[in-house]
């Protein structure tokens, strides 16, 4: 299936693929592509389901998710790339570095889920609510989740940026994700990652908690975790000033 992506930085430059959350496109990312841009030839792409990405009938896989991303190094004739992936691309990314890792020399996983924390039911049951009421019915309790209250009452035209695209992903890719989601289990293969991976989690990060990433940095060989301190779910959103860096320093 094919992706739908847009490309800035020099076209020579080593190539950086950029992974969304679920229920955002490629346009969250606005806050490094410029940062990132100057170094690297920067993909931004939309999952499966979600803005300018084809919407199959669900439910989707994780190996589905991942296997995208490689047809499109593939359609892109892109040997090898760097990978960074947040939330729902985050998990994408730890699929990836199980799966593909001749095709990725470094991840950088922010608020990643390794498995269904909530369990499987909860992501059952959202999938189910969306399909029935849209994405309105999930916008404000997950506008809630990625933003701490200070930071939306302070930023609201930013806020709602992000909620036109939550309100704008199709009810049925935003469920089958979830359907993804609520199936995952990327735990057993985590010990067999050898890309140099950089792991981040927010410290007020409510949707994947700071105690379900932690762990993981002991389990993939060589993982450089930080941890960032008063901020939710959407740290690079709300964040650059010190995820950009962060960045640009594994990346490099």
């Amino acid at each position: 299936m094919r992706l739908d992506y847009e490309v800035s930085g020099p076209e020579k430059a080593p190539v950086v693929l950029l992974g969304s959350p679920l229920g955002a496109t490629r346009a969250i990312w606005a806050p490094q592509i410029p940062a990132l841009s100057e170094r690297f030839r920067v993909i931004a792409f939309d999952h499966r389901g979600h803005g300018g990405s084809g919407v199959p009938a669900g439910p989707y896989a994780i190996e589905d998710l991942g296997g995208d991303v490689v047809e499109l190094l593939n359609e892109l004739m892109v040997e090898q790339a760097a990978y960074v992936g947040i939330s729902l691309g985050g998990a994408v990314g730890l699929w990836l570095a199980e799966n593909a890792p001749a095709r990725f020399s470094r991840f950088a996983l922010l608020c990643p889920p390794a498995y269904p924390a909530a369990g499987a039911q909860m992501w059952t049951d959202r999938a189910a609510q969306v399909r029935a009421e849209g994405t309105q019915a999930i916008a404000e309790a997950t506008l809630g989740r990625w933003f701490l209250p200070e930071y939306a009452e302070a930023h609201q035209a930013e806020v709602d940026l992000v909620r036109q695209q939550l309100l704008k992903t199709p009810a049925e890719g935003y469920a089958a994700c979830c359907e993804a989601l609520g199936a995952l289990d990327l735990r057993d293969d985590l010990a067999n990652i050898t890309a140099p991976v950089l792991l981040v989690t927010a410290e007020g990060d409510t949707s994947i908690p700071p105690e379900t990433v932690v762990p993981l940095a002991a389990q993939i060989p060589g993982a450089h975790l930080e941890i960032i301190e008063n901020a939710a779910h959407l740290v690079t959103y709300t964040h650059p000033d010190r995820i950009n860096p962060l960045l640009l320093a594994h990346l490099t």
